[in-house]
């Protein structure tokens, strides 16, 4: 510590009087009444009041603050408290470091108390995705932000207004408030309207808090593990898998009531899926750039890659070739997203045309894997039509060429419009099928 020789009792004439030399950087006027109190001014007329002791054998200057700021008296008892921490062997800095850090803390703390998981979940939906892909599924996301919605909207179909999608109630929640207690009680009180759909909005919601828990922002307020706790996983309905599809004999009346309905949209389109045993969503997203009539292929999006090629099949070329090109879709429609979205309530009337109790749209899927099957196609290229990941199968399962799938492909399509009892010659190019529609 410097040699004090300039040591008088500060009074506010004192203060007001002391004035820094042209020559100094600064000047110091110690109190005789507080030794480790000193007024520090500097040639520009600035007065602030500093402490000044020494720990471990080092000098400690702490500024206390201006003169304008703070009064003798107030500056003498702060510096006698800092005096008492020193000869405690305490550093005043490093204790109003840690009373910054815990304030901080304290702060920072009371955000994510704040923070709910209707903050959060915004984010969720624009940056969030699944693994090993570069965006959300569109189907994926509208299901997202359909769980979470307000609600209260009219109703496309029927009257009345839309009810809060399950996940509307969690969206109040404060982030760090999920655990597993509030999601059992959101739980029981969803499941009570449906299981399934609860169930389906707790897997979705589980998606949520693993992406949170990825994020360092958020991590220490998540609880990963909340949705899989105990008292909710041992309420959830049994996940059956389905196993629905036709049965040979259903073919031809399902045909039949498809063929029938007065939709021809839907009605093109269900009889695709059948012969393609594509996705619902794959096949409806379907573009009349990625039908090449020519060369007979089809371009399709595929839930393992970014797209898959299939052959064109003879049938399904002059069905296509039928359909009005009204937009850029092949299935198109009048609706918001210019294709087919829900087929499901035409499926359902040629259902009941055909007397057939229950198939879903995805059935349709799994009956063409059986049809190809019977029609003696071999297991690797029926999954590769139907975009099934690889996998080692007992054939030893590797990608084929669109020429080599071709023969394999017609020979499913031939059987299946044989079990349908439909007639059909191959003789007219679709192009020339189109202008006689016409």
């Amino acid at each position: 510590m410097k040699q004090q020789t300039n040591r008088v009792r500060l009074t506010a004439g004192r203060v007001d009087e002391f004035a820094c030399p042209a020559d100094k950087p600064q000047a110091f006027l110690w109190d005789t009444d507080t030794p480790t109190l000193a007024l520090r001014v500097t040639p520009t007329g600035r007065k602030t009041y500093v402490f000044e002791s020494r720990l471990d054998g080092a000098t400690i200057r702490i500024n206390l603050g201006t003169v304008a700021d703070w009064p003798i008296e107030k500056a003498r008892t702060k510096a006698q408290g800092l005096k008492m921490l020193v000869d405690d062997g305490k550093d005043p800095r490093e204790i109003e470091r840690q009373q910054q850090a815990d304030k901080a803390a304290a702060k920072a703390a009371a955000a994510a108390q704040a923070l709910t998981v209707g903050d959060v979940w915004p984010l969720y939906l624009e940056q969030g995705r699944p693994k090993r892909k570069d965006a959300w599924k569109p189907r994926y996301l509208a299901d997202l932000k359909a769980m979470a919605a307000t609600g209260g909207e009219k109703k496309k179909r029927g009257q009345g207004n839309t009810r809060p999608g399950p996940l509307y109630p969690l969206l109040a929640l404060p982030l760090a408030g999920v655990n597993e207690d509030s999601l059992k009680s959101w739980y029981d009180r969803e499941a009570l309207t449906g299981q399934h759909q609860a169930a389906r909005a707790l897997m979705m919601f589980r998606g949520f808090l693993r992406w949170c828990a990825g994020r360092p922002e958020y991590r220490a307020m998540t609880d990963r593990e909340a949705g899989r706790a105990a008292a909710i996983v041992e309420n959830l309905p049994c996940n059956t898998r389905r196993t629905d599809a036709l049965e040979a004999a259903q073919v031809p009346g399902w045909w039949s009531g498809v063929e029938q309905l007065s939709n021809r949209t839907a009605s093109a389109y269900l009889r695709a899926l059948l012969l393609t045993g594509a996705r619902r969503e794959e096949l409806a997203a379907l573009k009349w750039a990625n039908v090449d009539f020519q060369w007979r292929k089809l371009t399709i999006a595929d839930k393992v890659d970014a797209t898959r090629t299939i052959p064109l099949t003879p049938y399904l070329a002059q069905l296509l070739a039928t359909l009005p090109r009204v937009n850029a879709f092949v299935f198109a429609s009048s609706g918001k997203a210019g294709r087919i979205a829900d087929a499901r309530a035409s499926h359902a009337r040629a259902l009941q045309s055909a007397g057939i109790e229950s198939l879903t749209i995805h059935g349709l899927r799994r009956s063409f894997s059986l049809l190809g099957e019977s029609a003696g196609a071999p297991a690797g290229a029926i999954a590769q039509v139907m975009g099934h990941k690889p996998s080692a199968t007992a054939e030893g399962y590797r990608p084929r060429s669109v020429d080599a799938l071709r023969p394999y492909l017609a020979q499913i399509e031939a059987h299946i419009l044989e079990q349908a009892g439909v007639e059909f010659v191959p003789s007219v190019e679709p192009g020339k099928l189109a202008l006689v529609a016409a």
